[in-house]
């Protein structure tokens, strides 16, 4: 969890692996400043590709919830919050 959005551990069953979902956070979900906010962000992250940043897959809106979310490569290994408590 982090300011804006929840991060899932997801799997793919059409590419049979696991990936990464980034949802915008439920509680924001009627807020328009940080769907816009969320939405550009996950343009800017898909538009760059480096060997020490995350694949971006997909990037979509639930049709159920409304809710934009984007599909990354998962990386198993500690967060960033237990990084920096060490």
């Amino acid at each position: 969890r982090g300011g804006m959005g929840v991060v899932l551990h997801g799997y793919d069953p059409c590419l049979q692996r696991d990936v990464a979902l980034k949802v915008l956070d439920p509680q924001l979900a009627d807020n328009e400043v940080a769907h816009q906010r969320f939405c550009r962000e996950a343009r800017a992250a898909a538009a760059v590709t480096h060997p020490n940043l995350v694949a971006v897959h997909q990037v979509d809106e639930d049709t159920e919830s409304g809710l934009p979310y984007l599909v990354m490569q998962l990386v198993v290994g500690e967060s960033l919050e237990q990084r920096l408590r060490k």
